[in-house]
């Protein structure tokens, strides 16, 4: 059995598109973001000789990464719903340059639907279907498409599937993707609006027990069991990161919801006090302020919070699993601790209303984190929202269109007495009122006076975000004049 020299590809796409979100983020960013492709990075480190290309961030175009399709017998190309159609074109573009290389693609949507996917995608040979870590690895090293667990593939005509993969328990087993980063990425383009830069982020686990309703990669690959690595694992990871990465002023762990497991937590920030080093997590709003101290005193500076919405109903109908009344009090703990908060919110999940939208405006206004982020609701296949729009025609838009031509996020969602045009302008709407307060400017003025770094990265964050807004501007007058037309 021969080897196959391989590839890992995020593709180019739409200017300022995050590819290495976990799942390829549906949209452009309110200002130039960039993730590490850590579900990527993770197979990479497991085969040997390959190489991992991330080609948003590094503003790589088609013409310059399909031509090293002739340097590979295989490629892997991570996909998304919202991206499917441009990575096929990839894909093809990539055969064209080389007829022989093999082409797979991973990531949840294909994941999700494996066979649209291979109809949809004809220069690709296969697909994942599940945790594709193993499958990669099998691919990689020459065994026949038949022989490999979790996959679909092209055989005579017909798509094929394979016997799934048994759920990956062995955290510990992979080896650490810092390496990869190392060798193939390029620290400084990754930036975020709430990190400090440059940054680094990694995960310590897989999966999250939480249920909300409109979460991607729980629902479809991660699996709601949460499998993490051990704290010593985890402690001799970071020990290594900061010696090869003494530039980086902060590490996020990206686990969903890295906080769920409390103990785990704290003895996770225990091990990394002494290491001296800046580090943040997601969280749900819920966590007690006992493990905070904890995690304040061990070097924690930021958490990255669901709040979601700021109508109780509404969050009962996401399945969310917290109540207003603890999310203010957790917020409040926060504050008192000192511990920087980024919240996110989606507006237009079910149940839903012109009267939530102002709550949870408010509500945001109320708990008044240091940064925020604002999403439509995006129903992904694979998801329980999904089904829900469908079973109910909520659905505005196809899956495909969850973004314009420029990577704008469509309002996906229409209700009775809640347009998706109502939701796309609400989105303005909110950052404005957040933003746009006398308190908060000079609490963001402040940060920027205190450090020369983050007064130019905030003054280019606010050329970045006035553009993202005329943009929203175009794409809503545009929808608006379409309609208009239908009439």
């Amino acid at each position: 059995m021969t080897g196959r020299k391989t590839l890992f590809l995020n593709p180019p796409s739409f200017e300022g598109y995050d590819g290495g979100a976990g799942s390829r983020y549906q949209c452009r960013r309110e200002v130039r973001s960039f993730w590490y492709p850590t579900w990527l990075a993770q197979p990479a480190a497991m085969v040997p000789g390959s190489r991992l290309i991330d080609a948003p961030p590094d503003d790589l175009t088609m013409d310059q990464v399909a031509p090293l399709a002739k340097e590979y017998d295989s490629i892997v190309l991570h996909t998304s719903t919202p991206s499917f159609n441009n990575d096929a074109r990839v894909a093809q573009r990539l055969k064209s340059e080389n007829p022989d290389v093999l082409i797979g693609m991973v990531g949840a949507h294909v994941g999700v639907l494996p066979e649209p996917s291979l109809r949809g995608a004809p220069a690709v040979d296969w697909v994942s279907v599940g945790e594709f870590d193993y499958t990669c690895v099998d691919v990689a090293a020459g065994r026949p498409l038949p022989e490999i667990d979790g996959l679909a593939y092209r055989r005579n005509g017909e798509i094929v599937r394979t016997p799934e993969r048994p759920t990956i328990t062995d955290m510990d087993a992979f080896p650490s993707v810092l390496d990869v980063y190392r060798r193939d990425l390029t620290i400084p383009n990754y930036f975020n609006g709430y990190l400090q830069h440059p940054y680094i982020s990694l995960y310590t686990g897989r999966g999250c027990k939480s249920k909300c309703t409109f979460c991607l990669w729980p629902q479809t690959i991660g699996g709601h069991l949460y499998r993490v690595r051990s704290v010593e694992s985890v402690a001799a990871e970071m020990a290594r990161a900061k010696e090869l990465f003494p530039e980086v002023r902060e590490f996020f762990f990206d686990d969903d919801t890295l906080t769920d497991n409390v103990p785990r937590v704290e003895e996770i920030a225990r091990r990394l006090g002494p290491l001296g080093i800046t580090w943040s997590c997601n969280a749900k709003p819920n966590v007690p302020r006992s493990t905070l101290e904890i995690m304040k005193a061990n070097g924690l500076r930021l958490l990255l919070v669901g709040y979601e919405s700021g109508n109780q109903q509404v969050l009962n109908n996401m399945k969310k699993g917290t109540r207003l009344d603890i999310i203010r009090r957790f917020s409040k703990d926060c504050r008192e601790l000192g511990i920087k908060v980024h919240g996110t919110f989606i507006l237009g999940m079910p149940g839903e209303t012109p009267e939530t939208i102002r709550e949870t405006i408010d509500f945001a206004c109320e708990m008044d984190p240091e940064t925020i982020q604002v999403s439509l609701a995006a129903p992904y296949p694979g998801t329980y929202l999904y089904r829900q729009a469908q079973e109910n025609g909520w659905l505005e838009a196809q899956s495909s269109d969850l973004v314009d031509t420029h990577g704008v996020q469509h309002a996906a969602l229409n209700y009775p007495g809640l347009t998706s045009t109502m939701m796309f302008a609400s989105v303005d709407e909110f950052y404005r009122r957040f933003y746009f307060r006398p308190r908060k400017m000079f609490s963001l003025l402040g940060g920027m006076i205190g450090d020369r770094q983050v007064m130019k990265r905030r003054l280019r964050e606010g050329v970045e975000f006035f553009h993202f807004l005329r943009e929203r501007k175009r794409e809503q007058a545009a929808a608006q004049r379409e309609a208009a037309l239908s009439l």
